[in-house]
């Protein structure tokens, strides 16, 4: 019995591992790339790759969402990247953009509006100030391009001093720069179009591009993108501005109404002052011979009257003596309104008419006078029972 059991469990054995031996056979290695996409970074700014790339380059880098953080150039040399929307951008800001760049900065930003010829501007305000010009390729007669490489026609050249060999940028061929000045001493043209220019202002330097989708993150590794975005940024500290913001109103009114808002904090202030608490010397204590019986139960009263109102004061009385007659008469209760009047006639010694006068709920406020002979006279019949 033992033999066969061996002899199974050896076969078993045996049989487990042919089958192990084959399914290895089966298996092959391979590698697969999962691809998830931007990282939610990278989805948020669309220059993340130019900003990590500068950064890499040992460039000092920051990003702002405004001109708040433009400071005068002073030193080492300073360059603005101007890549996002300018649309509401002031003749302010853009005034204060170019007096930085005069005073020794590098500007670099992107052409936003065509050239009108109607009213000889194109209303984008850097533009217009360093008087260049943005046409459409279409509307120009430019010609056929000169390099002979025709995988590269569609290409912008950017050629460096004493260099040969151009850096190729693949800028939009839709539109077209013109120095209407003639101040430019660099630029790139692709076979249809200019598509840069660098100009002098004041002791800066600025940089025009008909667009920066070259820099953006899924294109900045193409051809030469890379090197541009160094080379115009070289030897300096990068601040990127993704968007221009305007003004907001506080800035505004601040800026032209100063006068106004002055007054109309002084007029806030005398409201204010005029509306609040306001605490003068303490009262001195009252002497002991103010403090008389009298004094007391006339500010009871006074206080009664403002709380409770006449007609509380009157049915208070005329309470207190529906219950000194119950006392005089048990059955006072149980009678009629007018048997009650007739009844406190009788117990007083007075005019059943006059009681029921008193007796009877007042139907409008009282005279001051009136008020107090009723008063009176209540009391007076009370007294009397």
């Amino acid at each position: 019995m033992n033999g066969r059991y061996r002899l199974a469990l050896a076969t078993t054995g045996l049989a487990l591992a042919l089958l192990g031996t084959w399914l290895l056979g089966q298996l092959h290695p391979y590698r697969e790339i999962v691809e998830r996409g931007p990282t939610p970074q990278a989805r948020a700014n669309p220059y993340l790759a130019a900003e990590l790339f500068l950064r890499r380059q040992g460039l000092e880098v920051r990003h702002a969402s405004g001109l708040e953080a433009l400071a005068t150039p002073a030193g080492r040399t300073q360059t603005l990247l101007l890549l996002g929307d300018r649309e509401h951008m002031t003749p302010h800001q853009a005034e204060r953009v170019l007096d930085w760049t005069a005073a020794g900065g590098h500007l670099v930003f992107v052409a936003e509006r065509l050239w009108d010829e109607k009213t000889g501007r194109s209303g984008d305000l850097l533009l217009d100030g360093l008087g260049i010009q943005q046409h459409l390729s279409a509307a120009l007669a430019i010609g056929e391009p000169r390099n002979r490489d025709r995988r590269r026609d569609g290409l912008a050249r950017f050629y460096q001093q004493n260099e040969k060999t151009p850096a190729y940028l693949a800028f939009d061929n839709a539109f077209h720069l013109y120095d209407s000045r003639h101040r430019a001493y660099a630029w790139a043209n692709s076979g249809e179009a200019t598509h840069l220019l660098q100009v002098h202002h004041g002791q800066g330097n600025a940089t025009v591009l008909t667009d920066a989708w070259i820099w953006e993150n899924a294109e900045i590794g193409d051809h030469d993108h890379a090197w541009l975005l160094w080379y115009l940024s070289r030897d300096s500290r990068v601040t990127l501005v993704y968007r221009v913001a305007g003004d907001g109103l506080a800035t505004l009114l601040l800026r032209h109404f100063p006068a106004a808002l002055l007054a109309l904090a002084l007029l806030a202030g005398g409201l204010l002052w005029r509306a609040g608490l306001r605490q003068g010397p303490p009262l001195p204590a009252a002497g002991p011979a103010r403090r008389q019986l009298e004094e007391h139960l006339r500010a009871g009263a006074d206080f009664l009257h403002r709380r409770c109102g006449q007609a509380g004061l009157l049915q208070g009385l005329q309470q207190d003596i529906q219950r000194c007659a119950g006392r005089r008469a048990p059955h006072f209760a149980d009678l009629s309104e007018d048997a009650q009047w007739q009844l406190l006639a009788r117990l007083a010694r007075l005019p059943a008419g006059h009681v029921a006068r008193l007796m009877r709920p007042p139907d409008k406020a009282l005279p001051a006078a009136d008020f107090t002979r009723q008063v009176a006279d209540l009391q007076r019949l009370r007294n009397a029972l």
